[in-house]
């Protein structure tokens, strides 16, 4: 077992709260027999003292007589720890056992009730006192009536009776120690037959846990199946993947080859064999793409989506950069964006989005393009549009289609705006063709409202910045 074992946790933390809950139990059962112990030596003396008073008597002259004192033999050996005292005006009887010694005055007594109270005494030994001051009949003359007994005797029982009850509540603890273990044991069972079906699962992912376990567990296990099958299917995916990469690889390697073949021949047009090369280069380059087009979206599909970026500073950005282009210098850009709007997507997902469409938009465009931004009731929406020829409504799904391209004039591959849906579609949001009002084609691009945070109060308050070529 590690150190870290859930097994020793719940065995010492069981353990540390029985002992802690036998150790309270003996403090107060402690403090209870005292109790018990004090009343019980209180009710002997005041039987003695009962015996003292039926005994006693003042004499005419106001002595003090005692007809026949105590029973109790430790009352007549000196220092036995039992004492009696009667005194009055001066006068006293004591017992024996005081020998030449005396009962202090008590500053609490009174004729109401007996009192008890701890105090030093004779021999330098602590007592407890039994005290009252009672007027014996036919005289009326208070007399004060005090007995006492070693404290010591008190403080022996105590110890006894502790040190048994120590001994009691110690084997008490190590029988309830012993019954916890056990019921770690039994309420641990279902996590080693967990392990068990972990083993069974790690070696077959199509393996799944049991539906039969506490429902304490439960949660657990259907995480784990859930877990699994993402599993499952994320390698599936892979391995499609791979099978799909592999087939769009597999033709332009061929092509590939027959043209190094022609040209080690040295048969044909060197240039047509340089073209040819430079055709599969790039099918080639675009079955790469793809697949890291579909890798990253997959990655943002199962990322966290609790990044924050500002549109306005990516779209800026990224049309510093086309305005460089040949054509891009040609073109009027227009930026709508409210200065506190953010979109809860990556700033990676966002740049890989917005760079195609907006790639798009500058290919097309005659002489300006358009990006806007706002957040609506229920939804963030962003806007690419361009003047350029549009496309028609029934080419719109068909655009979506990854390597599908409807300008078969221009170069590219048919990516763009596929690899733009994949990654909207994995971050939560929808991606729609249509017409532009400046008569081009139109991106509309809509997360929901609670995937972006508005930072300021006025929704309104919009920042417009024109990019003008030269």
């Amino acid at each position: 077992m590690t150190r870290y074992s859930l097994r020793i946790r719940l065995l010492a933390g069981a353990a540390g709260a029985i002992f802690v809950a036998l150790a309270a139990a003996w403090l107060v059962m402690t403090l209870l027999f005292q109790a018990q112990i004090e009343r019980r030596v209180e009710q002997e003396l005041q039987r003695d003292a009962l015996q003292l008073i039926a005994e006693l008597s003042v004499g005419a002259n106001g002595t003090i007589q005692i007809a026949a004192p105590p029973t109790d033999p430790r009352f007549e050996a000196p220092t036995s720890g039992l004492y009696w005292q009667v005194s009055a005006n001066g006068q006293l009887q004591r017992s024996r056992s005081l020998w030449d010694q005396a009962l202090a005055n008590s500053p609490t007594a009174d004729a109401l009730a007996w009192r008890t109270r701890f105090a030093a005494g004779p021999f330098g030994h602590q007592l407890f006192l039994l005290e009252r001051i009672v007027q014996p009949a036919g005289s009326n003359q208070p007399v004060l009536i005090q007995l006492a007994i070693d404290e010591e005797e008190i403080r022996r029982a105590r110890a006894e009776f502790g040190t048994w009850m120590a001994l009691f509540l110690g084997v008490l603890w190590a029988l309830l120690s012993l019954a916890a273990w056990f019921q770690v044991q039994l309420g641990l069972r279902p996590l080693a037959r967990l392990q068990y079906e972990l083993a069974a699962l790690r070696h077959n992912a199509a393996e799944r846990l049991s539906a039969d376990y506490p429902s304490e567990v439960e949660p657990l296990t259907q995480a784990i199946n859930d877990l699994a099958g993402a599993r499952e299917g994320d390698v599936k995916r892979a391995r499609q993947r791979a099978a799909d990469l592999a087939h769009g690889m597999k033709t332009p390697l061929a092509a590939l080859a027959a043209q190094s073949r022609l040209i080690r021949e040295g048969d044909g047009d060197p240039r047509t064999a340089a073209d040819g090369l430079d055709r599969a280069i790039a099918a080639a380059g675009a079955a790469v793409e793809a697949e890291l087009a579909r890798a990253r979206a997959a990655a943002s599909r199962h990322a966290r989506h609790d990044a924050q970026v500002a549109p306005q500073a990516i779209v800026q950005g990224l049309v510093l950069v086309l305005e460089r282009t040949d054509k891009g210098m040609t073109l009027d850009y227009d930026l709508e964006f409210p200065e506190d709007l953010r979109v809860r997507v990556s700033a990676e997902d966002l740049s890989e989005i917005m760079g195609p469409l907006l790639e798009n938009a500058v290919r097309f465009a005659r002489r300006s393009v358009r990006v806007t931004g706002q957040a609506m009731d229920e939804k963030i929406a962003l806007a690419v549009e361009d003047d350029g020829p549009g496309i028609k409504a029934s080419d719109a799904a068909d655009a979506m289609v990854r390597g599908t391209r409807l300008d078969q004039a221009g170069g590219g591959h048919g990516l763009g705006l596929a690899i733009a849906r994949d990654l909207v579609e994995a971050t939560g949001g929808t991606i729609a063709l249509g017409t532009s009002s400046l008569g081009g084609l139109r991106v509309d691009l809509n997360w929901p409202l609670p995937g972006a945070t508005r930072a300021g109060s006025d929704a309104k308050k919009s920042w417009w910045r024109r990019f003008t070529s030269a």
